[in-house]
């Protein structure tokens, strides 16, 4: 076991920065949409179209991805798809209009959605008697990629004269470097052979595919839709006070339990309580956020998603590599993807007319917690003990 471990480093490393990208460029945006709005003009409904592009794209280019994967590799795929995210991110520093921030952000997004099915599959390839531990690594490395823009604002700006334009040129950077590493230090070298699977298409009637990515996608609309309510939630109830808390606890809540993770991810990969136990704990933080009085209710109900947000992603995302072949992992991970961020936009387009038909934004939560139910029940049925065709 320490043989493994220690062969293992190499490409733990390399999967852990491959995660940072896969969030690094997209939350590089909000500490810096302030100057957006005030440079470019945007309305209200301009900076809702900017925010909901990388969740559509990541639905839509999940298949294409699968695609690009089964003709060059699942190697090859990922480090297109970092360069393509590279490339949009650092094109948004140029943009002179919405409409022209739309495409570069499109095109970042793209390389996004290519990279995630990417990812499963080279968790088998290089690590393959560790999943649930890999897996949980570049989960981590993706919790981290959420942070790092934001931890880093306050000291980037200054030194880039507060221009948004630098800020997200900047983060373009990092992503290249890593793909070139991973292109440099790929077990194998670049000589290493080439897994190219003979089907990517999703199999749309295979029950394990949608079991799988409702699971995903009731932790990407809680995770999402909790981002995007909580602010007009608190500010209806008169604690604004609370928004810039709220969101750092709902992000912050996160890395705890993917260290937890980074532990005991090996022992938890094939058992159903710990999904179970995600699932309760999100739906409880829905519950604590509209019943159990401000502060504590807002803070620690936001904290309790997070965490299980983080902890249901991080397990989802090892379940393709452990229930099926090494030649369907793509194809299952691609479809895993277009259902669980489909999930996440019509969840958050139901909660935002929810709130606009009733006048409350409270009532915004009722079909957060219907659809974090999907967590649960999508569990029940799967059987961890056998290896599915």
């Amino acid at each position: 076991m320490t043989a493994v471990r220690s062969s293992s480093l190499g490409p733990l490393v390399l999967l852990w920065l491959a995660g940072n990208c896969l969030r690094l460029t997209i939350l590089a945006v909000p500490p810096v949409l302030a100057l957006i709005i005030l440079d470019l003009k945007l309305t209200g409904t301009q900076v809702g179209i900017l925010n909901a592009i990388p969740v559509c794209l990541f639905a839509l280019a999940a298949v294409p991805g699968s695609l690009l994967i089964a003709r060059a590799g699942a190697v090859p795929a990922a480090i297109i798809g970092l360069l393509i995210t590279a490339a949009g991110s650092a094109m948004r520093g140029f943009a002179s209009d919405a409409m022209l921030l739309y495409l570069a952000t499109l095109v970042m997004a793209a390389g996004v959605a290519v990279m995630q099915p990417a990812l499963p599959p080279i968790v088998r390839q290089w690590v393959p008697n560790r999943i649930g531990f890999a897996t949980a690594v570049y989960a981590n490395g993706l919790l981290v990629g959420e942070i790092l823009p934001v931890v880093f604002a306050g000291v980037l700006l200054p030194v880039l004269s507060g221009s948004w334009r630098a800020s997200l040129v900047f983060w373009s950077i990092p992503v290249a470097i890593i793909a070139l590493v991973i292109f440099l230090l790929q077990p194998g070298g670049k000589s290493a052979p080439v897994s190219r699977p003979s089907r990517w298409m999703p199999n749309w009637r295979d029950p394990l595919l949608w079991n799988i990515g409702l699971m995903l996608g009731g932790a990407n609309q809680l995770y999402f839709c909790a981002n995007a309510f909580l602010p007009g939630y608190l500010l209806q109830i008169g604690r604004t006070d609370l928004i810039t808390v709220a969101l750092t606890a709902l992000n912050a809540g996160q890395l705890p339990a993917s260290f937890v993770l980074l532990a005991r991810a090996s022992k938890w990969e094939r058992k159903k309580w710990p999904l179970i136990g995600a699932g309760l704990v999100g739906l409880g933080g829905v519950v604590a956020i509209l019943t159990v009085p401000a502060p504590w209710g807002v803070i620690g109900g936001a904290t309790m998603i997070g965490l299980s947000c983080a902890t249901m992603l991080t397990l989802v995302l090892a379940m393709p590599a452990l229930l099926v072949s090494p030649d369907d992992v793509p194809r299952m991970s691609a479809g895993v993807f277009v259902i669980g961020y489909s999930m996440g936009v019509i969840v958050s387009i139901i909660a935002g007319m929810v709130w606009d038909l009733s006048g409350n934004a409270a009532y915004a939560f009722i079909p957060i917690g219907i659809a974090g139910l999907t967590m649960i029940l999508f569990a029940l049925p799967i059987d961890f003990s056998r290896r599915y065709s």
